[in-house]
């Protein structure tokens, strides 16, 4: 049954063209879909720009109940552009090129821009896709070369669209078009199995029967397209000697290299040639205006980029079709023109839609919904308010509730089309309400300016381990800095085989003072680790056979023991305070829980653990939550609080902006709407009336939870049962507020949350004076950040000011110096008339303010010039491109916090570090800016803190003196040894250093015990895995890592089962001190440590009754003679016997 499309009308009876108006809001769309299911026919709707795109794209969805719907979306990026688009979207563009030709009807949404774009031909996708099944033949060297013919990257790890990896008998591939990579296992040339897998923990997930790759670009690269390319190029340049020419015959594609793809092809086709079955032609008023305007910005962009003499780019008309042809393609189809306004042409049809009547919200009157009430009890037909969240919907459902207004829940647009409810609401994305003769859809926009922040989902990952992360050698490079146990600090050359009586063995290179070579066997990599302290240039360089190295870890270790007391001292006093200790969580926590819409990441699974078992124990908390912005640690704030909530206590959460209190405020209220909790915000967006009421009420504990600045620890207000503290954006509190905290604190929880930890606290945690937990899984979906450090260039900034706005987002531009911030925005605007700017500072009027970015998350303007004020958690997910004014003077942590505001969503987000000269920056601020720009990769805030602990020392913990003996030693082993000497203090003894150094099982199996490189090529890859296998604490450690090295890597090859087995023997030699183990052709010799748990009586018995076999030698070492094969089995006899003899 149709709503607003009349069945008996034939649209095209008085030609190919037909004029539909009076189509207000979202009713187009709903008119679209009910045109395409009566006439079965393909409809191709030309969206304007990409927000319009956008809007259309998410309203057809919503009133879809059976159509196909396609989008063939815009690339994102500039006409000619030095940048290409992102996988996704060129994964999303393929697969909707690979249905258009078999599509009979459903609707395809484009843009202008994207339909005059030349693609490449039909054939394309058909000759260049290849399907893959299980027992299938397949041969590597063949399919490889196929690969890299139809655009696929070789990588040594598979991570996004388009990356193919070959270890072995397992080939890794990403196909365009799908969700998930994919992990073929082969057997001889055959396909023994494909299975799903996940690109952040590289652990696959469940088996496919087969899988279809379309190519991974949309143009091909085979031998045959190069040589057309260099012909076609020749003949349209005139020479061969443009950047782009020597790069694609060399096999390189740079970005943008898209703008070039009519190059590759003899002939190309456009978007009207894939649709078989003839098009309805559907666009709004005013084409033609939209055609010149995009024109005239082609022609502007194409003599920018011809000022390039390096890359010339190629004629307009080569790579996009003219005004007069897309016109020529459209004026023998027929066509249907839309409009809001009435359309007085008897060819034309006008719609029974109008626009609602005001019914905004306004929550300053004495009864707000007013308007809304009054609209729905006069209304005679049905209404549905669709919300952006599900805490929207219970908000309003609530509301509406306490006026006497029976309210009911539909899932989707077609549950509410089949029931005959009144009043209902659902929640679901889309921009704009409508009103037709029986029934009324209102938006959020339609009731409030404001709306709820969209969350997204999730993916699992491998939870990574917090002491790993420290002493990984993850970004380890040649020449870095390392300290090794015993020798001292040298400098990595690399890992190195060297052959021994004709077994092959791995070695990692370091280098000491005057050009010694240390050779560290890799079964000793767990005495290695990454030198922190101070920065790489000024770390020392110790000399192998001197004294210096002992004295300094003396030295060290000396000072570390009163350190080490003064710490217990201060934990001890925590741990015999009394808390109070929460009960286990109750059935409405399990529901809250599962509230949640996404997949919880595993390391906020562990963390939420961490923090449940520390609620529930006497202990006051203290626990230190580091996670990347955006990965989710505000989740784990709502769960504590629930759980603190639950238990009569009140929650107070402490931000350092008012901006995100407000935002804080609204997330929460959101994610508790549906339980009984009372959440109040407490800041300057709140006058004194409402200030004083509130602090009453927390007085009277008729709040449970309260957000807000650091008014909330001044002394004036009281609570009535403060159960636990949360304070987030941590490194934005100075001393003296953290000490105002100390005394209201009492015997409070404290949970404290932020990305990049200041050293101290850092070094707290390190030290186990603080418990910490990392979040260092990225959700799905989101990108690396571009990050470019430049000096001030009018082109540049226009540039990725257009790049930006051209895709429909938005833009940050911090100017952190508010005498000339008007002076900034003024300019700005000079440069891009076009543009809508608007300013933002902690000076200005807090409803100003509050105005301002409200309209900023509406997409009111497009570029914000504002100071370091949006550094704390403000959640913009369509602003994607920073520009950090003067990003000289900022520190790592407040530039990753700023560069952390883009890249909330998956577009590719870019961020631009100003600085005034190369030249006048000084030493520090170039590191910094050097470690920003280099760790463009997810999860770095902890990896930043980190150097931030190496570019400023990592200070002391509770004086002034001990940071010259962490820089002499490194950070990870001053960690190691105060933990170390800590336990020493607990146990009433004394730290020996020489106890200190672990004195290491030395094995030696006589065996090959490496991972050779051709099972695992990748160096790197190499290293991380010796060094886990080395550092591993127990057998099962070893087990998952097997099973994990299995997953990835295919069947592990016989000397790696060496490596294993002989690490194994290691882990149990150490635990019953033995301190080495030789094992020859013909015998083995087991050196026994002063410290035993052999018992000697069995020792003694052996060699009585078998003294041809067993003896003893130099009191401490006993021989085993038998004859060794050269296998495995030689390492399971010495297991064997250590075995029966303990």
């Amino acid at each position: 049954m149709s709503i607003l499309y009349p069945e008996e009308f034939k649209p095209f009876s008085y030609g190919l063209k037909s004029y539909w108006g009076s189509l207000f809001g979202s009713s187009e769309a709903l008119a679209l879909i009910e045109f395409a299911e009566s006439t079965n026919q393909v409809v191709l709707y030309i969206a304007k720009d990409i927000s319009h795109y956008d809007e259309v794209k998410k309203a057809l969805k919503f009133f879809n109940t059976s159509l196909d719907i396609l989008d063939f979306s815009s690339w994102e990026v500039l006409a000619f552009d030095h940048f290409s688009p992102h996988p996704d979207i060129v994964s999303s563009r393929l697969e909707t090129l690979s249905k258009l030709p078999s599509l009979k009807s459903g609707i395809v949404i484009t843009t202008l821009e994207t339909l005059s774009q030349r693609l490449c031909p039909k054939n394309y996708i058909e000759i260049y896709s290849l399907h893959l099944k299980t027992n299938q033949n397949l041969e590597i060297e063949s399919f490889s070369e196929n690969l890299i013919k139809i655009g696929y990257r070789r990588v040594t790890t598979v991570m996004e669209q388009g990356e193919f990896c070959i270890k072995g008998a397992l080939i890794d591939l990403y196909p365009m078009g799908t969700n998930n990579p994919y992990r073929i296992d082969l057997f001889d040339n055959e396909i023994d199995s494909i299975r799903s897998f996940d690109t952040s923990s590289q652990r696959s997930i469940e088996i496919v029967k087969e899988i279809k790759l379309l190519p991974a670009r949309e143009f091909a690269t085979d031998s045959e397209s190069i040589a057309t390319f260099k012909d076609n190029y020749l003949s349209e340049f005139g020479n061969t000697d443009g950047f782009i020419y020597s790069e694609v015959s060399e096999g390189r594609y740079p970005g943008g290299i898209e703008f070039y793809l009519p190059l590759f092809f003899k002939e190309t086709e456009t978007l009207f040639d894939y649709i078989s079955n003839e098009p309805v032609i559907v666009y709004q008023k005013g084409l033609g205006e939209a055609m010149e305007l995009q024109t005239k910005e082609l022609l502007e962009r194409f003599e920018y980029c011809k000022g390039s003499l390096e890359r010339l780019p190629l004629e307009i008309n080569k790579v996009f079709l003219s005004t007069e042809k897309i016109f020529k393609k459209l004026i023998d189809r027929k066509q249907i023109q839309i409009q809001s306004s009435k359309i007085e042409k008897k060819e034309g049809l006008n719609f029974p839609s109008s626009i609602l009547p005001p019914l905004k919200i306004e929550a300053q009157t004495k009864k707000p919904l007013n308007k809304l009430i009054k609209f729905i009890e006069n209304f005679k037909g049905q209404v549905l308010i669709v919300c952006e969240s599900e805490g929207r919907q219970s908000v309003l459902t609530d509301l509406l509730s306490t006026h006497q207004l029976k309210v009911n829940d539909c899932s989707n647009w077609s549950d509410f089309h089949n029931q005959d409810n009144k009043l209902s609401i659902t929640n679901a994305s889309l921009s704009e309400g409508v009103l037709f003769e029986q029934i009324a859809i209102i938006t959020e926009t339609n009731l409030f300016g404001q709306d709820a922040v969209k969350q997204r989902r999730r993916r699992r990952a491998k939870h990574k381990d917090f002491d790993e992360a420290i002493k990984s050698l993850v970004e380890i490079q040649l020449g870095d800095p390392v300290v090794h146990e015993h020798y001292g600090v040298g400098r990595y050359l690399g890992l190195k085989s060297r052959s021994f009586d004709g077994n092959q063995q791995d070695f990692l290179s370091l280098e000491y003072a005057n050009g010694s070579i240390l050779m560290v066997p890799i079964a000793a990599l767990n005495l290695i680790s990454r030198y922190s302290g101070a920065s790489s240039d000024n770390a020392p360089l110790h000399k192998l056979g001197s004294q210096q190295w002992t004295k300094a870890k003396r030295k060290a270790a000396e000072a570390l023991y009163d350190v080490a007391a003064e710490l217990l001292e201060i934990y001890a006093k925590r741990q015999s305070q009394k808390g109070f200790a929460y009960p286990a969580p109750s059935d409405s926590y399990s529901s809250f829980v599962s509230s949640f819409p996404f997949e919880e990441t595993p390391d906020q699974l562990k963390t939420m653990d961490d923090v449940l078992l520390d609620m529930q124990s006497e202990r006051p908390m203290d626990r230190l939550v580091c996670g990347d912005v955006g990965f989710g640690k505000t989740e784990i704030a709502m769960r504590a609080a629930f759980i603190a909530v639950e238990s009569d206590k009140q929650v107070a959460i402490l931000v350092p902006t008012t901006l995100l209190a407000n935002q804080h405020d609204q997330t929460f209220n959101d994610r508790f709407s549906k339980f009984p909790i009372v959440i109040k915000s407490l800041s300057r967006f709140q006058n004194t009336k409402e200030q004083n009421e509130i602090k009453s009420n927390l007085k009277d504990g008729k709040i449970d939870i309260v957000i807000g600045t650091h008014k909330l620890i001044q002394g004036t207000i009281k609570y009535h049962n403060l159960g636990l503290i949360i304070i987030d954006e941590e490194h934005r509190f100075g001393v003296k507020q953290k000490e105002s905290l100390k005394k209201i604190r009492g015997q409070s929880d404290i949970l404290t949350m932020t990305a990049t930890p200041i050293p101290r606290s850092l070094n707290m945690a390190l030290g186990a004076l603080r418990e910490m937990s990392i979040i260092a899984s990225p959700p799905a979906k989101r990108t690396a950040i571009q990050t470019f450090v430049d000096e001030w260039d009018k082109n540049t900034i226009k540039e990725a000011c257009s790049r930006e706005l051209h895709r429909g987002g938005q833009i940050f531009v911090v100017h952190n110096d508010i005498d000339t911030i008007d002076n900034m925005a003024e300019s700005l605007s000079n440069l891009m008339p076009n543009l809508k700017v608007r300013i933002a500072h902690g000076q200005m009027p807090s409803k100003e303010l509050e105005q301002i970015m409200a309209d900023f998350y509406h997409q009111r303007f497009q570029l914000l010039v504002c100071t370091t004020i949006i550094e704390t958690g403000i959640d913009i997910p369509s602003a994607n491109t920073i520009i950090i004014n003067n990003a000289q003077n900022f520190g790592l942590a407040q530039l990753h916090q700023l560069r952390g505001r883009v890249g909330r969503s998956h577009h590719k987000a870019y961020a631009y570090l100003i600085i005034k000269s190369h030249q006048s920056i000084t030493a520090n601020a170039k590191k910094r800016l050097d470690a920003i720009a280099s760790l463009e990769e997810l999860g770095a805030g902890f990896m930043l803190a980190n150097h931030d602990l190496e570019i400023r020392g990592a200070g002391d913990l509770l004086g002034e003196n001990q940071s010259g003996k962490i820089s002499e030693i490194g950070f990870n082993l001053y960690h190691d040894l105060l933990k170390r000497t800590i336990q020493a203090i607990k146990n009433n003894t004394k730290l020996d250093i020489k106890d200190a150094l672990i004195e290491e099982v030395e094995i030696i199996s006589g065996i090959a015990c490496i991972i050779p490189d051709t099972y695992l090529t990748d160096v790197h890859e190499r290293l991380i895995l010796y060094k886990r296998i080395a550092s591993a604490a127990n057998d099962d450690e070893l087990k998952d890592l097997k099973i994990e090295m299995i997953d990835r890597f295919g069947l592990l090859p016989e000397q790696t089962n060496n490596l294993f087995a002989s690490t194994s023997l290691k882990i149990y030699s150490k635990e019953i001190g033995i301190l080495k183990i030789n094992i020859y052709d013909e015998k083995a010799e087991i050196t026994l440590n002063k410290n035993n748990t052999i018992e000697a009586i069995k020792i003694i018995d052996l060699i009585q009754k078998q003294p041809l076999i067993y003896q003893l030698k130099n009191q401490n070492t006993l021989i085993f003679k038998e004859e060794m094969e050269h296998s495995i089995s030689r390492v399971e006899k010495v297991r064997e016997l250590l075995t029966s003899l303990v």
